[in-house]
């Protein structure tokens, strides 16, 4: 039985994605979407799905060189799989602990690979920070939109700004901790447990030699997402330039970081229908789009995860619970 709070973020989720859902398709003809998701190419939508599922490949290599040098563990695309699958079917981004418990079966510990993932998560907020920043060079964007874009970029810089000082100056950032919470015993050796995990989890970003390909392996992420919304479009008969590809990924960066049910279902479809109506696509088309991109995404991921599930001899149940693990003191 969940907490009370992660039960309230859970109905949360669920009353924002049943909002979206029902506020959407309150306005949409049916009949004129069923039309439009029959009349699919479906060469162009499989090249969607398998870019898509290349992006997560390309992840899986860029968070290899994540890890401290010469720990890079195998099995990486499998427990990326994974954890997208479970956040396909889990409440509260579960899949993130599920990923991470199924590479600590493979030797890192748990909270290293935690923050290597928390590192992945700020590079990724950065992407999508300056894909909605080039935003305003490339269309013109209502103004609350503009608000929204740039709360989320300064948000990400400043934890890319914490993440850097930290990243070089570990020793100082250490002691100004100690300073702040001398006097509360318990809480300093908490946190002094903390700060280690995190200054060895950080060792694969300090690498020199590990820089350029992440910055590699970040913009194949990137290149394979945009490509593949702009297949996606020509699935669904929309010709549209490459920067609606652009700007349809940026606003779905953006709508997944809401609170929202399992698969994201509504913050997909509100984020895409927006991003589009920016480039006049006419409502009940940039609905069924934004529905057969949702599918040909979410369906693959999950089929695949569930396979490697069974191919990992993985429990959710046992990994979930994964979070309550404290963090280590030693690592390797």
């Amino acid at each position: 039985m969940p907490s009370r709070g992660r039960l309230l973020k859970i109905l949360l989720g669920l009353a924002v994605s049943a909002g979206l859902v029902v506020y959407l398709f309150s306005r949409a003809d049916l009949s004129a979407i069923g039309a439009r998701l029959a009349d699919t190419h479906w060469g162009f939508l499989a090249a969607s799905s398998a870019l898509n599922l290349g992006s997560l490949w390309a992840r899986s290599r860029r968070w290899g060189y994540l890890f401290p040098p010469g720990a890079r563990p195998s099995g990486l695309f499998n427990a990326v799989m994974i954890g997208y699958m479970a956040n396909n079917l889990l409440p509260l981004r579960a899949g993130e602990v599920v990923r991470a418990y199924v590479v600590t079966r493979r030797g890192p510990r748990f909270w290293t690979t935690v923050t290597t993932m928390v590192v992945e998560r700020v590079l990724d907020g950065l992407a999508i920070g300056l894909l909605l920043a080039s935003l305003f060079l490339l269309i013109s964007i209502p103004r609350d939109l503009e608000w929204a874009a740039l709360v989320f970029l300064s948000v990400d810089l400043v934890l890319l700004a914490l993440l850097g000082v930290f990243a070089l100056a570990p020793a100082r950032c250490q002691r100004l901790v100690r300073i702040l919470v001398s006097g509360r015993p318990a809480l300093a050796a908490r946190a002094e447990r903390l700060l280690v995990t995190f200054d060895v989890g950080l060792a694969g970003l300090r690498a020199p030699r590990h820089v350029l390909p992440m910055i590699g392996w970040s913009c194949a992420i990137w290149g394979a997402l945009v490509m593949s919304i702009w297949a996606g479009f020509r699935a669904a008969r929309l010709d549209l330039p490459v920067a609606a590809a652009w700007t349809t990924l940026g606003f779905l960066g953006l709508g997944v970081s809401l609170p929202s049910s399992p698969g994201f279902v509504g913050v997909v479809q509100a984020a895409v229908v927006t991003a589009l109506r920016l480039f006049d696509v006419p409502y009940d088309d940039a609905l069924s789009f934004s529905l057969l991109l949702h599918v040909s995404q979410f369906v693959p991921i999950t089929v695949w995860g569930l396979v490697l599930l069974f191919v990992e001899q993985v429990s959710l149940a046992e990994a979930v619970r994964a979070r309550s693990v404290p963090p280590e003191t030693t690592e390797v």
